[in-house]
């Protein structure tokens, strides 16, 4: 009876042994599978960083969303992700409503060591990345602003005191058909015409599109002296916070190029001042306003960018 009892806790002994080294089997399996897990994670979100800022400067330098998803997962496949490859998928997502917003989702299966002993030989590993990026191809609603050249230096960079946020400069409407002096603006109407406040109001607050291409050596000046006085209050409602396009111009008022310039306030009743800075040097080449529908094609985000937003 009492040898029974001795072969029967033995046996309890092991059964119980047995389920203790399971269970440290499938812990130590979790330490070192999640270890490997993480390494995969951080591997993945590299290639899916990559591939994000593949997609969106080919969609900066074509505007085709399959060359651009095709240049994300050769990207992907590149840093060893490939679609439709071992489970792994490469997905591309486009956001069009801002700029190009290009999100690229990376899942791939992490094939376990020792958590395979406890039913789980796999688990997906999965991350995504954000980045964005901009053409300039319309201002719908954007500022009939220009700025004079000699705000920018040699290199196109704007000069310091025209470029600070911490101090933004208050650009003074002179009453001229072109801006003369660094510190002058003048209204226009990208050479359409005659300007007009109340088709000038109308570009602002987003009423008026005018689908043109303004070429280097065009008159975008005014056609006349005025300053517009109701615009300033249009400028403040509308456009106060935001980085918009603007055309640079000569002192004849002749279109050198753009830049993009961040307004911060404006105000007609005294000085007839619009604050602000800019955040881009200039660029001599076409500008387009108009020209699309939201979400047709990339919107102006002021400059070409191309960064990871996410």
């Amino acid at each position: 009876m009492f040898r029974f009892r001795r072969r029967d806790e033995r046996g309890q002994i092991l059964v119980l042994f047995a389920l203790g080294l399971v269970a440290i089997i499938a812990m130590v399996g979790l330490v070192l599978d999640g270890g490997s897990t993480f390494a995969q994670r951080r591997a993945e979100q590299n290639a899916a960083d990559l591939a994000a800022l593949a997609a969106a400067n080919t969609y900066l330098l074509t505007g085709d969303q399959t060359t651009s998803t095709l240049a994300a997962r050769t990207s992907a496949a590149q840093n060893g992700f490939t679609h439709l490859t071992e489970s792994t998928l490469v997905n591309v997502l486009y956001d069009l409503s801002n700029g190009a917003s290009v999100r690229v989702d990376i899942a791939a299966a992490h094939r376990n060591n020792f958590a395979g002993i406890v039913g789980m030989p796999t688990w997906t590993v999965a991350t995504t990345a954000t980045a964005l990026t901009g053409i300039p191809d319309t201002v719908t609603g954007g500022g009939p602003l220009i700025f004079s050249i000699d705000v920018f230096g040699t290199n196109g960079e704007p000069l310091p005191q025209y470029a600070d946020p911490d101090a933004p400069y208050a650009f003074g409407e002179t009453n001229n058909d072109a801006p003369e002096t660094p510190g002058d603006f003048a209204w226009t109407n990208y050479g359409t015409g005659n300007v007009d406040s109340s088709e000038v109001d109308a570009i602002i607050d987003g009423d008026l599109v005018i689908n043109k291409t303004i070429s280097f050596g065009e008159y975008i000046g005014q056609h006349n002296e005025g300053n517009h006085t109701t615009l300033f209050t249009d400028v403040q409602t509308y456009l106060a916070g935001e980085e918009i396009p603007v055309p640079v111009v000569d002192h004849n008022g002749i279109f050198q190029g753009w830049a993009t310039f961040h307004v911060v306030s404006a105000d007609g009743s005294s000085g007839k001042d619009v604050t602000g800075y800019f955040v881009s040097p200039y660029l001599s080449q076409n500008l387009t306003v108009g020209g699309c529908a939201s979400g047709s094609c990339p919107r102006y985000l002021g400059t070409y960018v191309l960064k990871l937003v996410d």
